[in-house]
């Protein structure tokens, strides 16, 4: 994926994300919708896996047919939003492996502090796609990333719902070959590090918490 950031702006995606966006939408409403925004998005982030072909049967003649070649996907979930979007991919890639960073916002700094980590053996020889709904300040994203190159991985691509123009330049500053596919590329940050005019926090409106 040569470009640094690719905003999906299929109109089903599009649609989605505006009743995304409406603060009235219920939490049960939210989370089918990110579910349904993820299969789109997994096209997108998907359209470049590598591929090869093998011998089969058709019932009626013998074909080269095409397959994904080498080891299967990692889908990894920066928590906990991250979980929304990851089900969703996952109906998509059922046999894809699965990782989690645990991460959250001190509110203070704003800057990352990390509780969690577990990934698939082998990341090295996997295409590695981390999802996390809200690229804001960049910096919990950059610092996943950072976790899953030092666990080997080199072909990563980050997936997320709404990017900030904050976001995607500090990710392009610290990640230059991480390509970043999202459905929008909002205004900017508020004094809190939200994103604006956004959707108000992805996990809350999952989850139903505040």
């Amino acid at each position: 994926m040569p470009k640094h950031l690719t905003i999906v702006e299929h109109p089903l995606v599009q649609h989605k994300l505006t009743l995304m966006r409406d603060k009235d939408t219920p939490t049960a409403v939210f989370r089918q919708l990110l579910r349904e925004i993820s299969h789109l998005l997994a096209y997108e982030v998907t359209r470049d896996l590598p591929m090869t072909t093998k011998n089969i049967e058709t019932p009626l003649v013998e074909m080269e047919a095409p397959t994904l070649k080498g080891k299967k996907l990692a889908l990894v979930s920066i928590l906990r939003a991250g979980n929304g979007l990851l089900d969703g991919v996952l109906e998509l890639i059922p046999s894809a492996r699965v990782g989690f960073v645990g991460l959250y916002r001190d509110e203070a700094t704003l800057q990352p502090v990390q509780y969690y980590f577990k990934v698939p053996a082998e990341m090295e020889n996997r295409v590695v796609i981390a999802v996390d709904p809200m690229l804001a300040t960049g910096n919990s994203s950059a610092a996943a990333i950072d976790l899953l190159k030092k666990s080997g991985a080199t072909d990563i691509r980050f997936l997320c719902l709404l990017a900030a123009p904050e976001g995607v330049a500090r990710m392009k500053e610290v990640h230059p070959d991480v390509p970043v596919v999202t459905a929008a590329l909002d205004d900017r940050l508020n004094e809190k590090g939200y994103i604006l005019p956004g959707l108000g926090d992805a996990g809350d409106r999952m989850f139903g918490t505040k």
